[in-house]
């Protein structure tokens, strides 16, 4: 069985799905994928369901009530990985932002002792393609604000392309984590750290989608902010 599950949090992305699955599954064996739907109205689970006979093994699929938020797919991805004894788990977005071809790059980092590695934006020839300046600085000056506040060196602290190693996820308390958004991702980067692993980033580029609806809302920007705060002062 491959070492690693890709585990993809769905809402509304009939209009990607059938292109992610078919390109992660492109990779023959080297990864399994979960998709995590929160019952999506315009038939994302119905596709992956129909797609999973011919990805039989390899494709797998929960689905899930309803909009519960993006960190609580996640840990429900964390979740069945370790169940079924993957050795590490990759969070990815499903609207192409993250290229799938740095998913051997995420694996290949962790593999040579890295225990997270960061598909990060902010490192040397990592960068943002197709974004507004407005995004742009909202998002660079948002990791300066974190690595103030939580006195951490990962220079892209809001990343969503990551690469676990599953040693890592059995040391954090995934039933505790107060976070469902961005707050999420800091979180877990965070909470890495102060157990001791190590954290590495490579390069990517980061493209803005071309199909379907981003998610991100004020109040997920929000929680971020206050998150960070509320981080910086509990015992992790």
């Amino acid at each position: 069985m491959p070492k690693t599950l890709v585990i993809i949090p769905t809402y509304n992305e009939s209009e990607n799905i059938r292109l992610m699955v078919d390109k992660v599954m492109s990779f023959e064996d080297n990864f399994h994928l979960l998709i995590v739907d929160d019952n999506s109205p315009d038939g994302t689970a119905a596709i992956v369901e129909q797609m999973m006979t011919a990805y039989e093994g390899r494709l797998f699929l929960l689905k899930r009530s309803g909009k519960l938020g993006l960190g609580t797919a996640y840990i429900a991805g964390f979740k069945y990985s370790m169940e079924h004894g993957y050795q590490y788990s990759i969070e990815m977005d499903c609207d192409f932002s993250h290229n799938p071809d740095d998913l051997t790059r995420l694996v290949a980092s962790c593999d040579a002792g890295a225990d997270v590695t960061i598909g990060s934006r902010y490192c040397k020839g990592g960068g943002v393609k197709d974004w507004p300046m407005n995004r742009r600085l909202l998002s660079y000056f948002a990791s300066i604000y974190v690595r103030m506040v939580l006195w951490i060196s990962v220079k892209d602290t809001t990343a969503g392309f990551k690469c676990y190693n599953n040693k890592v996820l059995r040391k954090i308390d995934l039933n505790n984590i107060p976070f469902k958004g961005y707050a999420f991702q800091i979180y877990m980067k965070y909470a890495a750290i102060k157990k001791g692993f190590k954290v590495s980033e490579v390069p990517i580029i980061f493209k803005d989608r071309e199909r379907g609806t981003s998610k991100m809302s004020g109040s997920i920007i929000q929680e971020a902010i206050y998150g960070v705060l509320k981080m910086r002062f509990t015992k992790i």
